[in-house]
């Protein structure tokens, strides 16, 4: 693990020992994509129960086993609710849901409140995933798809597509979470991380640092924070700007250290990732994607994953992200 995240979590808040489950990887930059490769995990289950199912009410239900919940269609589109852990029965998600589209900008420019106002369409694919599309309006040159894809019993892939009819400059799609308040805390992956001699680690977002807080890609992606998109109306915001990540991966670990919900990303994928500081009200994580320029007619796509697991040291976690890149990898050897 040299080079890496390799400092332990405190011990009250992590204090664990091996993952449930070995991660897929499924991505691919054409909308509608209804294939993905398989997977091992360490418990196993079988393929049918790692699909959504439609109900007649328009949204889409799940039991994995581990995860069980849905993903409603309706006035708002919020991502993952009503999330519950089967075998703890520990709720999982707050109000908002887990990986729902909020803010989405170009530069000094803000889309609308949140792209869950925004009117969609959506559709189960053959392979039990769920693709949620939505068209380009008068405000909106672009045409945006999510697709929430299951690639084991607790693990979660979602590809997000945009395709431009105009250029869109330093796109940005803000990736929201929203935690159940028995996950207070936050930890991201950075490279110096302040209390471990600068060396790699997981850094909690104290209260000390700030109140919201912005893990950052590199010094580059700063002049996109700053441009003017987080005070536009509703809701401002003033970041801490924090230490640069390592690595795309974020933390929400349950109070009593017996679950923890984990956002990753490949890093040319997510620019910052965003959280409020330990005890906030939100318990929010925020995958900042893309943040970059998309040319007329370009269709451009990023990749995210959710993980929940009961066990698993910070070795481990950074193991399973090294399994994601080669996923990632394999995938695009086999497209070639």
């Amino acid at each position: 693990m040299s080079g890496d995240c390799v400092r332990s979590l405190p011990v009250k808040v992590f204090c664990i020992v091996t993952f449930v489950c070995v991660m897929l990887f499924s991505a691919g930059s054409a909308v509608g994509r209804e294939a993905a490769g398989g997977s091992v995990t360490s418990v196993e289950s079988k393929p049918a129960k790692l699909a959504f199912t439609s109900k007649k009410n328009g949204e889409y239900i799940f039991d994995t086993g581990i995860l069980r919940g849905k993903l409603p269609q309706g006035d708002k589109t919020l991502g993952l609710s009503s999330v519950v852990h089967v075998p703890s029965g520990t709720e999982l998600n707050g109000g908002y849901g887990i990986f729902s589209y909020y803010r989405v900008f170009t530069t000094n420019k803000r889309y609308g409140t949140a792209a869950w106002d925004w009117p969609s369409t959506s559709k189960l694919l053959s392979d039990g995933a769920v693709q949620i599309t939505w068209p380009e309006g008068k405000e909106r040159p672009f045409e945006m798809v999510a697709i929430y894809r299951w690639g084991a019993n607790s693990t979660l892939d979602i590809e997000t597509i945009v395709k431009a009819r105009k250029d869109l400059s330093n796109f940005e799609v803000f990736l929201a979470s929203y935690f159940n308040e028995t996950f207070p805390a936050s930890y991201v992956c950075v490279g110096n991380h302040p209390d471990a001699k600068k060396r790699p680690g997981f850094l909690m977002a104290k209260k000390s640092y700030g109140d919201w807080q912005m893990f950052p890609r590199s010094q580059k992606v700063l002049g996109v924070i700053h441009d003017g998109r987080w005070q536009k109306e509703p809701h401002p915001v003033k970041w801490v700007i924090m230490p640069q990540m390592k690595r795309p991966i974020g933390l929400r670990c349950g109070a009593k250290g017996d679950l923890t919900a984990v956002l990753m990303a490949p890093v040319e994928d997510c620019f910052a990732i965003a959280t409020p500081c330990e005890g906030e009200s939100h318990y929010s994580m925020y995958l900042s994607l893309f943040g970059r320029d998309i040319k007329a007619g370009e269709t451009a796509g990023a990749r995210t994953r959710f993980v929940v697991t009961t066990a698993g040291s910070e070795k481990e976690i950074l193991d399973l992200y090294r399994k994601y890149m080669k996923d990632i990898a394999k995938e695009a050897k086999e497209r070639r």
